[in-house]
């Protein structure tokens, strides 16, 4: 497999997106910590990593402010900001006060992408109108959806406009490999990208807060066998695997310089069919359509 060259992914609108950005999800909820969580985002930024995902629900805007205050003083131009909506809010009353909210704690004027957070019981046709205006007023860029399954999709395309997504960020990682059996070969067909939140896996779930390796990736003898012959560490691994495809946009939090450093030098690692035949021991592809995994 070559190595990850292109550092950004087409979009269905004819735009570019940053392959690699920062996630923010559980930031701003300790004032303790602030600070370094503020000064992650901007050392991030400076080795390149300029996407910033957010959302409302997150800390009921707290991470969107803990970005706001990362991004004071930058040049807007050089920033890729996305942020999400909550499904009660995905609608004419009130998705332009929760916009407003977020660009507010942002400190921006307007949104790269806006994303739908889950459908829940979102009216779609209605939602879809509404970020079609927004964008028509210039708030937003463009928007996408997050969390949907295959049928989701298919509803979502059905309803006027629908077609103008252009993203759709689900969990997928090494241990969750559910949408490669259905979703993703749908989305490709319509040329429609995915953003992969954890995609190293979240770290409560990944290991628990008594050092228990819950799913076994991270120390599963093969992970590390290919992580060692690579010299390279188990995060690193597991983020290229997550980035191999060309259609994969990848949001991993970070907050320490050192693991911002490990996710900024992903693109230099080079997953050969060997080590993917390797990892597949442990973590096959699905053979069956699984349930869309979420957090």
């Amino acid at each position: 497999m070559d190595k990850i060259r292109n550092r950004q992914v087409l979009l269905p609108d004819g735009s570019f997106i940053p392959k690699l950005g920062q996630g923010t999800w559980k930031m701003g909820e300790d004032d303790a910590k602030a600070q370094r969580e503020i000064d992650g985002l901007r050392y991030g930024i400076r080795l390149g990593l300029n996407l910033l995902d957010s959302a409302e629900m997150y800390g009921d805007g707290k991470a969107e402010n803990i970005a706001g205050e990362a991004i004071r003083g930058m040049d807007r131009d050089g920033l890729y900001l996305v942020s999400k909506v909550y499904p009660q809010n995905a609608n004419r009353t009130h998705i332009y006060s929760s916009l407003q909210r977020s660009l507010k704690l942002l400190g921006a004027d307007y949104l790269d992408l806006y994303l739908l957070h889950w459908r829940g019981s979102c009216d779609l046709s209605e939602m879809v109108w509404c970020m079609e205006d927004l964008r028509a007023k210039g708030l937003i860029r463009r928007w996408g959806v997050s969390n949907f399954d295959v049928q989701d999709m298919e509803d979502l395309r059905s309803v006027p406009d629908g077609r103008n997504c252009c993203v759709n960020q689900v969990l997928y990682n090494l241990a969750s490999r559910g949408i490669e059996y259905d979703l993703m070969p749908m989305q490709r067909e319509f040329g429609i990208p995915f953003m992969a939140y954890s995609p190293v896996g979240r770290a409560g779930d990944l290991v628990t807060q008594d050092g228990v390796d819950k799913n076994g990736v991270q120390t599963d003898p093969n992970v590390l066998e290919v992580a060692r012959r690579k010299g390279i560490s188990v995060i690193q691994l597991l983020l290229a695997f997550a980035m191999r495809p060309a259609d994969m946009i990848c949001i991993p939090k970070a907050v320490s310089t050192a693991h911002i450093d490990e996710n900024a030098s992903v693109y230099g690692i080079d997953l050969t069919d060997s080590d993917l035949e390797q990892l597949e021991r442990s973590f096959p592809a699905p053979t069956a359509r699984i349930p869309m995994e979420k957090y």
